[in-house]
């Protein structure tokens, strides 16, 4: 959409009563709206009775953790530094940074984390023997999160 039909759009939202105002075209979708200058109450919400199965949130409580989780063998953690999507190898198809059993040196890359379509070399901080490797490629990451285990 061209720059100059965003601008008459927000002058005539400006010039108008609507508050809100929402355009699609072939280029995309665009929604203007204009800030009341006294605060509004929230609409009132009603309950959506189309849903026929719960809805999951992220903020939900968390889950009871078991003692079947597989023993981690000793070592230094490598956590991930962001949120993002974890990465073993430089591309699809490609030999991946590292490998259990691989001696790796401080500053040596060892993934990636893809945050917000940037990708984002992650190296070691301590050398060693990597001894485990604990997240799948391609899986959503958080920050803190253990990505492999050194010794």
């Amino acid at each position: 959409m061209d720059i100059r039909k965003i601008k008459k759009l927000i002058e005539m939202v400006e010039n108008s009563s609507i508050s809100e105002i929402e355009i699609t075209e072939e280029e995309g979708t665009i929604r203007i709206n204009r800030a009341l200058s006294t605060p509004s109450a929230p609409p009132p919400t009603t309950p959506n009775t189309s849903f026929s199965a719960p809805i999951e949130t992220s903020w939900s409580a968390p889950k009871p953790e078991t003692d079947q989780s597989p023993a981690l063998p000793e070592g230094t953690v490598i956590e991930s530094p962001m949120v993002g999507t974890f990465y073993r190898a430089p591309s699809p198809g490609a030999t991946p940074f590292t490998e259990v059993g691989k001696t790796i040196k401080p500053g040596e890359t060892v993934c990636i984390v893809e945050a917000m379509k940037i990708l984002n070399q992650i190296e070691a901080e301590v050398g060693g023997t990597i001894k485990a490797v604990l997240v799948e490629d391609g899986e959503p990451v958080e920050f803190g999160q253990p990505l492999f285990i050194v010794d």
